[in-house]
C-alpha cells in the first residue's frame, strides 16, 4: 500500500510539458459574457512584488519626480484644485496623469505615506461627484455644449487601481453613474475636440473593466457609442492622427471594441495600426517611432524621437494587447521599449526626464530645435523636471504597470510569466488555492530565469512561460527533464505542484543585427532583448531648472520649492560619435562581449554600472555631424566618405546610453569588405 501510494504521488508530480501558441481559451473566456476574448488577466495591484533591479527602479521613482511631484508641481497644488473641490481654478490632465502611476506605485510598494497621499485625491474625486453622475472638473472642448472628457479617462484608470487595492465600492457606483451620464450626451457633442476623440479607447477599456466587476449590462451600449463617436482607428493603410502619443494609446482602440463585438477585423485593425506606424516612421531600434510631437512625411531618420508620454502609453497598450490577444509579440514589444528606450529618457535618480528621446542623439541640450523636430519649444531634448507638463506627470505609470503585468492569470486557473524580471507573486490558482511564484533572475542582463513555487500543500495548475521571439534555442527544465522551447510561443507546464518545486528557463542570447532599409541601410545590433548603442563620453552640464533659456512656459512650480534639489541637465558628447559599423555577413566584425560585476546599487542602466559591454570595429564618417540648428544630423548616405582607419569602438545596452548612436551607417556597403580594413 505504501509503495503504491508513493508511485501514485510520483506520477501525479510528473510534469506534462507542451508547446502552445496561446494560453488556453476556456468556454467562458477571459471576460464576463457577452464580451469576447481575453487570454491573460492582470492580477490585482500589489500581488506582483518587484525584486532586483526593478525594485530599485521603483524605489528611485518613489524618491524621485513621480513620488515627490505633489510637493513640486503647481498643477498638483491642493489649493483651489478642481479635483478636490466643487470650485477651484485649475485641474485638467495633470492630476490623473500623475495619480494613476503614483497610486500603482503606492500599492505595489505598500508605502503608507504614498497611499495616504493618493487617498486624499481619491476622496476628493469620490466626495465631489455631480448630481448628474459626472466626476471630476467640468469643462468643455471647443464648444460650450461639448464636455471635455479626456482628463477623466486617466482618472478612471487610477480609480480602477484604487478599487483593486481597497475594494472601495464607491468606485463602482461612481463609475456606473458616470458612464450612464456619458450615454446621455448627444453624439454630435460626444468625444469631439482636440484629444478626447483620439483617446476614447481609454474610456472603452474602463467600461469593459467595470462590466467585468458588476455585470451591469446597462453600460455596455457606451462601448458602441465610444467607438462610433471617436476617430476612426480602422482606416486602411492610414491613421486618423499622427500625433505620437495619440498613436501609442489610440492604435489599440479597435482591439478593445473587438472584446464587445467579436469582429476579428477589429482585432486585425489594431495590428495594422501598429504596423502602419512602424512601416512609415518606426524603421529604427528601440520599439518606437519618429514622431517628436507629430510624425511628418520625410522625417523618419533615427534622430527623430518619441515623447516620454508615448513610451509609457505604448508599454501600457502592449500590456493590454497581450492580455486581449495572448500574442507573445506584444510582450516582446513591451520589453523592447522598456529595456532600450524608457531608461534612457530618465536621469538615473529619476528626478528629471527628457521630453523627446531618439535612437540617435549625440546632443541633449535645451535649445529650440523646431524644424529638425516637430516641436519649436525650448527644452525638448534636455533632462529637466519640467521638460513638459504632460510627460512630467504621465511618466510614472511606465514601471509600475510593467510590474503589474510580469505575471498574469490564465483562463484555465493557471499563471503566465508574461514579462520577465525578478519578482514574487502571491495569488490564487485553480480552485482558490494560494501560491507564491518566486522569479529569480537578472534578465535582461542574463540568460537564466529560475522559478520556484511555494505552497502549503499540493496544488494542480498550469504554468505558462512566454518564449521571446529572439530566443531561438530556449530550454525549460522542470522535474529534472529539459525540453526544447520554440521562439515566439509558450511552454505550458501542467502538473501537481509541491512546495519548493523549481523550473529553470534558459534564454541563450546571441548577437544579431537588423538592417533598416528605409533608413539608408543602417544597422542596429542586438544581444537577446537588448539593443546596443555606441558608448559616448557623456558630459553633464547642470542647469537651473527654471532657466527661461531651456524651459518652456507651461512649467509651473509650487511656491517655496527648493529648486536646487531638482536640477536640469544638458548632455554633450565629449568623444567622437560619428562612426559607421563594420559588418560582415550580417554580423559586426570582431565583436566581443564582456560580463562585468553586477552593480552594487542594483541599477544597471548607466554607462558606469551596466553589466554588459561589447567591442566592435568602426570607421568614422567625417561629414556626419550636427545640422544647421546644432542637432544630431540625419544618417549619411552610403556615398559619404568613410575613414580609411578602422577603430575599436565600445557598445553598451541602449537603455544605459543617454547619448547614443543605435542605428549605425554601415562602414562599407558598396563593395565587399570582409574585414573592414584597407
Amino acid at each position: 500500500m505504501i509503495a503504491a501510494a508513493t508511485m501514485a504521488l510520483a506520477a501525479q508530480a510528473q510534469a506534462v510539458i507542451t508547446i502552445v501558441d496561446r494560453p488556453a481559451m476556456t468556454a467562458d473566456g477571459g471576460y464576463r459574457a457577452p464580451l469576447h476574448g481575453g487570454y491573460l488577466k492582470k492580477l490585482p495591484v500589489g500581488q506582483v512584488q518587484p525584486k532586483g533591479w526593478l525594485l530599485e527602479m521603483l524605489t528611485r521613482q518613489k524618491n524621485g519626480l513621480n513620488g515627490q511631484l505633489g510637493t513640486v508641481s503647481d498643477w498638483l497644488d491642493k489649493n483651489n484644485n478642481q479635483w478636490l473641490s466643487d470650485t477651484g481654478n485649475h485641474g485638467w490632465e495633470e492630476v490623473p496623469y500623475w495619480l494613476r502611476g503614483y497610486s500603482s506605485l503606492a500599492y505595489i510598494m505598500n508605502d503608507d505615506a504614498l497611499k495616504n497621499e493618493a487617498q486624499v485625491w481619491f476622496e476628493g474625486v469620490l466626495t465631489h461627484l455631480k448630481a448628474n453622475g459626472e466626476l471630476g472638473p467640468s469643462g468643455t472642448d471647443g464648444d460650450p455644449n461639448t464636455p471635455d472628457l479626456w482628463a477623466k479617462m486617466p482618472m478612471l484608470w487610477a480609480l480602477q487601481t484604487y478599487y483593486e487595492a481597497t475594494g472601495d465600492e464607491r468606485v463602482l457606483t461612481a463609475m456606473t453613474n458616470y458612464f450612464k451620464w456619458e450615454l446621455t450626451i448627444p453624439d454630435d457633442h460626444f468625444l469631439k475636440g482636440l484629444w478626447q476623440g483620439k483617446r476614447g479607447g481609454d474610456n472603452e477599456w474602463s467600461v469593459v473593466w467595470l462590466y467585468n466587476q458588476t455585470g451591469d449590462q446597462s453600460i455596455l451600449p457606451l462601448i458602441d457609442k465610444l467607438h462610433r463617436c471617436g476617430v476612426d482607428w480602422t482606416m486602411k493603410d492610414d491613421l486618423p492622427n499622427w500625433h505620437g502619443v495619440n498613436v501609442a494609446q489610440g492604435f489599440r482602440e479597435p482591439a478593445t471594441y473587438y472584446i464587445y463585438n467579436g469582429d476579428e477585423k477589429m482585432l486585425q485593425a489594431a495590428y495594422d495600426n501598429h504596423n502602419t506606424m512602424r512601416k512609415r516612421y518606426g524603421q529604427v531600434p528601440g520599439g518606437m517611432y519618429g514622431a517628436d510631437e507629430n510624425a511628418r512625411q520625410g522625417y523618419f531618420d533615427p534622430r527623430q524621437g518619441a515623447e516620454t508620454c508615448a513610451l509609457v502609453e505604448q508599454m501600457a497598450s502592449d500590456e493590454m494587447m497581450m492580455g486581449i490577444t495572448g500574442d507573445p509579440f506584444w510582450a516582446d514589444h513591451c520589453e523592447n521599449v522598456a529595456f532600450n528606450t524608457l531608461p534612457a529618457a530618465l536621469m538615473p535618480d529619476m528626478r528629471s526626464l527628457r521630453y523627446i528621446t531618439s535612437p540617435n542623439m549625440a546632443i541633449s541640450d535645451g535649445r529650440n530645435y523646431g524644424g529638425s523636430i516637430d516641436n519649436g519649444l525650448l527644452g525638448m531634448l534636455s533632462m529637466s523636471p519640467f521638460s513638459s507638463r504632460c510627460c512630467q506627470h504621465n511618466h510614472g505609470m511606465g514601471w509600475p504597470y510593467f510590474t503589474e503585468h510580469l505575471v498574469m492569470a490564465t483562463n484555465d486557473g493557471g499563471l503566465c510569466t508574461a514579462l520577465y524580471s525578478a519578482s514574487e507573486t502571491t495569488t490564487t490558482v485553480g480552485g482558490g488555492k494560494t501560491v507564491t511564484l518566486i522569479e529569480d533572475t537578472k534578465y535582461p542582463f542574463e540568460e537564466k530565469v529560475s522559478l520556484t513555487v511555494k505552497t502549503d500543500g499540493a496544488v494542480e495548475f498550469p504554468l505558462y512561460l512566454r518564449i521571446p521571439a529572439w530566443a531561438k534555442n530556449a530550454t525549460v527544465t522542470a522535474g529534472g527533464n529539459t525540453t526544447n522551447a520554440e521562439a515566439g510561443k509558450y511552454v505550458k507546464i501542467k502538473k501537481t505542484w509541491n512546495d519548493g518545486d523549481e523550473v529553470t528557463l534558459t534564454l541563450p542570447m546571441a548577437i544579431t543585427t537588423q538592417v533598416w532599409a528605409q533608413n539608408k541601410g543602417s544597422v542596429s545590433v542586438n544581444y537577446g532583448p537588448l539593443t546596443l548603442s555606441l558608448k559616448i563620453d557623456e558630459q553633464y552640464k547642470q542647469r537651473d531648472p527654471s532657466d527661461p533659456d531651456i524651459v518652456q512656459g507651461d512649467s509651473h512650480w509650487q511656491a517655496g520649492v527648493d529648486k536646487s534639489k531638482w536640477p536640469a541637465y544638458e548632455l554633450f558628447a565629449n568623444s567622437d560619435w560619428n562612426y559607421a559599423l563594420c559588418v560582415n555577413d550580417g554580423i559586426p566584425v570582431d565583436i566581443t562581449v564582456s560580463q562585468r560585476a553586477w552593480p552594487a546599487d542594483n541599477y544597471p542602466f548607466t554607462q558606469q554600472s551596466v553589466p554588459l559591454t561589447f567591442t566592435a570595429k568602426g570607421k568614422k564618417v567625417p561629414s556626419w555631424g550636427f545640422d544647421g540648428k546644432g542637432m544630431t544630423d540625419i544618417l549619411p548616405t552610403r556615398f559619404a566618405g568613410r575613414s580609411t582607419t578602422t577603430e575599436t569602438i565600445t557598445l553598451i545596452p541602449m537603455g544605459a546610453a543617454r547619448l547614443r548612436i543605435s542605428a549605425f551607417p554601415q562602414a562599407d556597403i558598396v563593395k565587399s569588405d570582409p574585414d573592414c580594413t584597407e
